[in-house]
């Protein structure tokens, strides 16, 4: 795909149309009626991959099913998930995102990236048309981040660029496809999701050699802003298939508010998330997919939750400078929520030992309200507002932690899991074969083979 180019996006031409209208009269009837907001299009690499699902019956009546043996084994992948909400802040070219991404240091199989205000709620953004530019650039610089050590000589990373020169944060591509010689499919990243409602943005990364493993894609919006339905609050959730196990992420930017019963507008949008929040059962394929959130095998929410912690600002500032974590957690507004049955009955979260994310002035590391010569300013007392969840079994966590970043008045959260995977084994290698991440490229039967290929390869084999 070209440099400058959006990313794919399986929206009809319908929904082009309407890219200028106002939303909220739209978003209201849908809060009447029940149905989640929005459409269920997204923007990714290319098409969604549902159509492989074709590829493969057609190469089930090729060699007679009944003489496949399959075996279901299981595999374990590495996935990162993080949420940060970036305060209405645009990310310069120059955003450095190596640390948050932790690319020097370990690679994933999967990163799930949210985001909440990436524009200002204003009312012009929270009724207007959706506007793309700003999350382009995010997805852009991200590319380029997690691609970073992939890249040829000529595609170098930011520091290694000459002093004065300006950062190039789209890679060159063609087509959706990788440069020859410089990037290898099993290193590349390719996003298979990028969804956007108003503020919040979800953008889901997976290995290149993972690609053809993803089955039906598909996103959820929910708003529960302004009239309780608008997009200025709410929840961006994506799910999708890896072999033969389903994956749902909930994006969320809940109730705001520091004010004794707030908690109960968050506890309040929390189950309409869960209630209103559904996908495609699996159409014309007669697949019976999960529909709900807590329908998958795998679920991890994340997100600004804006919980608070239950004591006055000066008792919680003095605890924070104290880094007295524990006794300022047994006051944590979620904490209190979840044990005392009110919200998110049957989910995780990993222990806390870092400082509260929310809320600093930007680009420093004070707490608003706490510096000098600030007086008469309004007092924001610290809070762990940014959060991840988990909720059933096949995920283990081994990271609970806050990177440090400045570009906003919150700290970005990271996790890092360990998913089980049932992965579907089968004797058939020429359903492997058109399954296969040759075969999807394939444009010409010449290309089925390098020229390197034909040199050693005499007799060639459809088993890859």
């Amino acid at each position: 795909m070209p440099s400058s180019s959006p990313l794919y996006s399986p929206s009809t031409m319908k929904e082009k149309h309407k890219k200028g209208e106002v939303m909220w009269p739209r978003l209201v009837a849908n809060k009447v009626l029940g149905r989640p907001l929005g459409s269920h299009s997204f923007t990714a690499d290319y098409p969604s991959s549902d159509m492989l699902v074709e590829m493969e019956n057609s190469s089930n009546m090729i060699i007679n099913p009944k003489k496949i043996s399959n075996h279901k084994e299981t595999q374990k992948y590495k996935v990162f998930v993080s949420t940060w909400n970036v305060g209405g802040v645009p990310p310069t070219d120059n955003l450095e995102l190596k640390d948050w991404l932790d690319i020097d240091n370990n690679t994933y199989d999967i990163y799930i990236l949210g985001f909440q205000e990436i524009v200002p709620l204003s009312a012009k953004n929270v009724l207007g048309a959706e506007k793309s530019r700003v999350s382009m650039k995010w997805n852009s610089l991200i590319r380029a981040t997690l691609n970073c050590k992939s890249l040829s000589n000529s595609q170098r990373c930011d520091q290694e660029l000459k002093v004065g020169e300006k950062q190039k944060v789209y890679p060159v591509l063609k087509d959706g496809c990788t440069p020859k010689d410089s990037i290898t499919t099993q290193d590349y990243f390719r996003c298979i999701i990028s969804k956007q409602m108003v503020g919040i943005l979800v953008s889901v990364w997976v290995r290149g050699d993972l690609r053809r493993h993803i089955r039906h894609p598909s996103v959820s919006c929910v708003g529960c802003g302004i009239m309780g339905c608008l997009g200025n609050k709410g929840s961006v959730s994506v799910r999708f298939r890896l072999h033969e196990t389903s994956f749902c992420f909930v994006c969320c930017h809940l109730a705001s508010g520091g004010k004794e019963g707030d908690e109960m507008h968050r506890n309040s949008d929390a189950v309409e998330i869960f209630s209103r929040t559904g996908f495609p059962g699996g159409g014309v394929h007669h697949l019976d997919l999960p529909k709900k959130i807590l329908d998958h095998d795998r679920v991890v929410l994340l997100g600004d939750l804006n919980y608070r912690i239950s004591l006055p600002e000066e008792s919680t500032i003095s605890l924070v400078e104290q880094k007295e974590w524990n006794t300022l957690l047994e006051k944590d507004q979620l904490r209190c929520e979840v044990s005392g049955g009110r919200a998110f009955d049957g989910w995780h979260e990993g222990p806390i030992s870092f400082s509260p994310t929310y809320k600093y002035y930007p680009n420093s590391d004070e707490y608003y309200g706490c510096m000098q010569g600030k007086k008469g300013e309004k007092k924001r007392s610290p809070a762990w507002c940014d959060r991840i969840l988990w909720h059933g079994n096949g995920l283990k966590q081994h990271l609970y932690d806050r990177c440090e970043s400045k570009l906003s008045d919150h700290r970005p959260v990271r996790a890092i899991f360990t998913a089980e995977v049932e992965v579907l084994r089968s004797s058939n290698s020429l359903k492997s074969f058109f399954m296969s991440d040759r075969f999807h490229h394939i444009q010409d039967p010449s290309d089925l083979f390098s020229n390197e290929d034909h040199d050693q390869m005499p007799r060639p084999s459809l088993q890859l």
